[in-house]
């Protein structure tokens, strides 16, 4: 974290200073930028971020009357920790979370019909997907977090509780503020209509925004119920906080997802196949926790207490688009109403993604509504959110699809490697779940992998990958995947020795040249890192590299005072098998350089020297604008 650039202030640094023309109050405005409706895992990672500009005006409502208590999602992926981590509160979610390490799988016991046995034990992450770790977290701490983040931003975000949207208008002809909201106000009993620039619907599976775009959840249902409760138990099944599948003979399955605190565990048991949709709600908790007990066999199960608790049929669902616009317009009108999380796809638990997707989401939205709204790009921008993300929903309906199939399958071995068949899907399956499989195709946002051999470890499309490197001023061993905040910027990372002329030369381009993206995209009186920040990552020793002599675009003046920025120039870390070209198979002789998206994903891989590919590709991206950075 940096702060103190432009003057010291005492207090927590997190908590950023007011803005004192753009801060949230209690009389609901009747414009808006940007209007979300609900406040969910979606719902709050858009807000976190657009309540870190002031100069976009955002309100969320929810029609509960307060914040979530008790959330049902718990499940909190690396690549979520990652994005975390770029809002800036991922330490402190791994600290009180549960972290799974391991997991465990149990089968029917040959020698006791009525027992099960353990039969293995994988990493729950495969070693070097990522450097955070798979975390348990109930999704109301995770909106704690969220709601902290938007109360100590500039704008003093907060949301709106007990408002509810009756109805959606979308006017095309207005260029302005196209969308008028109609919303009840349930606390003071009165009607509230506000028009914006755009709406974001995370508002669940009924989703009203969606319906008001006519859009519709299409998907099937497998007529299988399972019961899931959070409890504190005694129990003497030893690997109760483990992650553990557990499979019976005879009486069904189990997932085991031990939760924060030690103490308290989560079961998900299968219950019997239903004859209709709805069957299940006559089930209670006493034959939830029976047919806990049953499958448990020989060990004993004693719940003590309950948290909370619930019955879920299993279904799949999912829309054609995620936003306002039929596919024969797309060529004449940009997006105004978009939807995100369940509001556009609906799928089991047991492969934990729900809230990470839909967190997901919102978070590849936020930075292209910040662009849009702030001028830095066309708002033609705004399609490429809706053909990202459909494609990443789609994919997870199919790997559930699978993963709800073999978890309720008789436990069985593989045929060729006779290890259980779900612990081999669950290992084939690691990234998914890591959810780190996500690659967007190649579009304005995303270049094409002619270059991809420069750096086979930075996959054009996907997350960037993360790698220690050390700070050269102060010999600090810094993850460079946290480098990119959740602050709508982009980064362009230099791979290279600076004893390479082609290095310096391309470094002199960026400050100086007319054609540079910098000079040509950074708005005046702009620091020259608040649009596109560069990092240099160098192959010698730190002790080897004196700071000052370095280009001046690793080590920019920036603020009122031009402070000189030490947190751009870094090298490899030698000597602890940690080396990033190593790592990611980054060609020493030529260097590259690396092009990671607002989102934290790689756009593009190119060569030192490609500088009209570079000009080209932000040109597709960004608008031009007048720069006061000297040109040579």
């Amino acid at each position: 974290m940096q702060f103190h650039l432009n003057g010291f202030h005492a207090g927590d640094p997190a908590i950023k200073n007011a803005d004192p023309d753009h801060q949230w109050r209690a009389e609901f405005p009747s414009k808006v930028d940007v209007l979300i409706v609900g406040s969910g895992p979606a719902g709050l990672t858009l807000a976190a971020q657009l309540a870190q500009f002031p100069s976009i005006a955002t309100r969320v409502i929810e029609r509960r009357g307060g914040p979530l208590e008790l959330g049902q999602a718990d499940g909190i992926s690396c690549r979520t920790m990652e994005m975390f981590n770029a809002f800036g509160f991922g330490d402190r979610v791994a600290a009180e979370g549960y972290q799974v390490n391991e997991v465990s799988f149990w089968m029917p016991d040959p020698d006791n019909a009525d027992g099960i046995r353990r039969v293995g034990r994988v990493p729950d992450v495969p070693e070097g997907l990522s450097e955070m770790p798979h975390i348990i977290l109930n999704q109301a701490r995770v909106h704690d977090f969220y709601l902290e983040q938007m109360r100590y931003s500039p704008t003093r975000l907060e949301v709106d509780y007990g408002l509810q949207l009756q109805s959606l208008d979308v006017n095309t002809d207005d260029v302005d503020y196209p969308v008028t909201a109609t919303i009840d106000d349930t606390n003071a009993g009165k009607i509230i209509v506000t028009r914006a620039r755009y709406v974001v619907g995370c508002d669940g599976a009924r989703s009203q925004v969606r319906t008001a775009i006519g859009r519709e959840l299409k998907g099937d249902y497998q007529y299988q119920a399972w019961g899931v409760m959070d409890v504190l138990a005694k129990t003497d099944f030893p690997d109760i906080r483990l992650k553990s599948i557990v499979k019976s003979a005879n009486e069904g399955n189990i997932l085991i997802i031990p939760r924060e605190g030690g103490y308290l565990v989560r079961i998900y048991v299968e219950l019997d196949s239903l004859g209709e949709r709805g069957g299940s709600r006559e089930t209670t908790l006493e034959e939830v926790v029976a047919a806990t007990q049953r499958i448990f066999k020989p060990f004993s199960f004693d719940v003590q207490d309950v948290a909370w608790w619930s019955v879920y049929e299993v279904g799949h669902s999912l829309t054609d688009k995620f936003d306002d616009v039929p596919d024969e317009q797309v060529g004449n009108r940009t997006p105004r109403v978009f939807i995100a999380g369940d509001a556009c796809h609906t799928h089991s638990a047991k492969a934990g993604q729900g809230m990470n997707v839909s967190m997901g989401d919102t978070f590849n939205l936020g930075w292209k509504l910040v662009s849009v709204l702030e001028g830095r790009c066309g708002s033609e921008l705004l399609h490429t959110y809706s053909a990202e993300r459909q494609t990443v929903a789609q994919a997870l309906i199919d790997f559930d699809h699978e993963w709800s199939r073999i978890m309720s399958a008789p436990a069985e071995q593989d045929a060729v490697t006779d290890i259980p068949r779900v612990q081999k899907h669950f290992v084939e399956g690691g990234e998914f779940t890591a959810g780190l499989s996500v690659r967007y195709d190649e579009s304005s946002i995303t270049a094409s992998a002619r270059w991809q051999k420069l750096a086979p470890g930075f996959q054009v499309g996907t997350r960037f990958h993360s790698v220690p490197a050390v700070r050269i001023s102060d010999a600090k061993i810094v993850h460079l995947g946290h480098v990119v905040r959740a602050d709508a910027r982009w980064h362009i990372f230099i791979f290279s020795d600076l004893s390479r002329n082609r290095a310096r030369l391309f470094c002199d381009y960026l400050a100086h040249d007319a054609n540079s993206p910098i000079l040509k995209h950074t708005p005046a009186g702009a620091d020259n890192d608040a649009v596109i920040s560069t990092c240099g990552v160098l192959q010698d020793p730190h002790h080897a590299i004196e700071f000052m002599s370095l280009p001046a675009i690793l080590r920019p003046s920036k603020g009122k005072f031009q402070i000189v920025d030490f947190e751009k120039a870094y090298c490899v870390n030698h000597g602890l098998n940690n080396d990033a070209f190593d790592l990611r198979g980054i060609d020493r002789n030529q260097g590259c350089m690396v092009v990671v998206r607002p989102d934290q994903y790689v756009a593009a891989i190119l060569p030192l020297d490609a500088y009209e590919e570079l000009q080209q590709f932000f040109a597709g991206v960004l608008r031009t604008v007048a720069s006061t950075y000297p040109a040579s």
